[in-house]
């Protein structure tokens, strides 16, 4: 039996991403735009750079797994 649970300790990057390739490339691309749309006004001055700048905050870079 499936259930639902809300504790984020049961989230794992492999479920999110299973959940993601779900997705249809229609509803993946409409994500897309709205974490775009979300992010946009605090981050509106990176427009206006020419060159990609390093950070000092945290990243997580995401690889699908071999099949």
């Amino acid at each position: 039996m499936l259930t639902v649970s809300h504790d984020r300790s049961e989230e794992s990057i492999e479920a999110k991403a299973r959940w993601f390739r779900s997705l249809s490339l229609e509803d993946r691309m409409d994500l897309l735009c709205w974490f775009t749309d979300l992010a946009w006004p605090s981050y509106s001055r990176i427009a206006g750079l020419k060159d990609a700048q390093q950070t000092s905050r945290r990243i997580r870079v995401l690889a699908e797994a071999q099949r």
